[in-house]
């Protein structure tokens, strides 16, 4: 390798590092306004709530004077330390549906191993905190094989559409625009099956929920974040909660496995993997850039997007061995080229 080569490889990695210090500091800057944002917005509403607690309080005190300060205070801090593992005390601490009943504890189970995680119910005993963290040590990397072999099988219907819209389309859109609107058609079906139609269904089964309520629900499971302000089922009036859990249970799995495939299917468009621009590269990584860099700037023409039979792609890097459609361009001399 000449010292010129070298020297190229080594400013492509400067502008690499450069790029990597960017993102950082842009990162940096992302969270500080969403911490600034979310200050902003919540805190005259945490404001309001602090002092409608004190408020009713001090009439409380006021009408019952038997009952000291501490006394009050010490029952206070039972009352929100039973809420906060899940146990509500409304209705003289009364329900027909405990907490850990085989429904409840499969849906536990499964946002222990989805690492949702919602937080609303935990174990209470030293033996179910052991448990869980075993459980969860093999459960998540086995929830992760599991989800992408189903999206690795999920994926071949995908490539069939896309081989489809090739044919319909390859003769009037280049490869990117088919892909686009490939990923475009599977992000609004997940939308609206996984996002709008369960939100509307838990509107009419939540009592206190309204729509933003139940989509925020879905968006915050699905991607997760699993904050736990919002859990289905947790009404004491519940009618079959047990079955509700259980339901939602498979509904989080199903979710979880379509969001997994939109990320699937854009990580297959080159053009919007931009992580690509801030990840270290090898050499090879950099030759094979700089060949496509190459032959997209040759002014290549697509003529036809799938062969008749195409052959399936051994070097697929998402999903080994997965037959990719074959696209056929034609350059500016006339000649045809095939790239996978």
């Amino acid at each position: 390798m000449s010292f010129k080569e070298n020297l190229e490889r080594w400013k492509d990695r400067k502008i690499n590092y450069l790029r990597f210090g960017i993102l950082f500091v842009v990162y940096i800057i992302y969270l500080c306004f969403g911490a600034m944002v979310f200050s902003l917005v919540e805190s005259p509403f945490e404001e309001d709530m602090r002092n409608d607690i004190y408020n009713a309080r001090n009439l409380f005190k006021a009408d019952a004077t038997c009952i000291s300060d501490a006394e009050l205070e010490e029952f206070i801090v039972k009352i929100v330390r039973a809420t906060n593992r899940g146990i509500s005390a409304v209705r003289n601490v009364t329900s027909s549906n405990p907490n850990w009943s085989f429904g409840q504890s499969m849906f536990f189970a499964g946002t222990v191993i989805t690492t949702i995680g919602y937080g609303r119910v935990t174990p209470l005993s030293e033996a179910g905190k052991g448990f869980c963290i075993l459980y969860a040590i093999i459960g998540i990397p086995l929830t992760l094989i599991m989800f992408t072999a189903i999206v690795e099988r999920l994926m071949i219907p995908t490539a069939w559409f896309l081989q489809f819209m090739f044919r319909k389309l390859g003769h009037l859109y280049k490869v990117f625009h088919i892909q686009l609107l490939h990923l475009s058609i599977i992000i609004i079906l997940v939308i609206v099956f996984f996002y709008l139609i369960p939100a509307a269904i838990y509107v009419t089964i939540e009592p206190n929920w309204n729509y933003l309520d139940a989509f925020y629900y879905c968006f915050i499971s699905l991607t997760t974040v699993g904050l736990g302000d919002y859990i289905p089922g947790d009404s004491p009036d519940q009618p079959l909660r047990p079955l509700y859990k259980v339901a939602t249970t498979f509904y989080l799995f199903i979710g979880l496995m379509m969001m997994m495939l939109i990320l699937a299917v854009l990580y297959e468009i080159p053009e919007l993997n931009i992580g690509f621009h801030f990840y270290l590269k090898s050499d090879t990584d950099e030759d094979e850039r700089m060949r496509l860099q190459a032959s997209a700037a040759s002014g290549q023409k697509y003529s036809k997007q799938i062969d008749d039979e195409p052959a399936p792609v051994s070097e697929y890097q998402g999903i080994p061995s997965f037959p990719r459609p074959q696209a056929t361009y034609q350059s500016t001399d006339g000649a045809l080229q095939q790239s996978q």
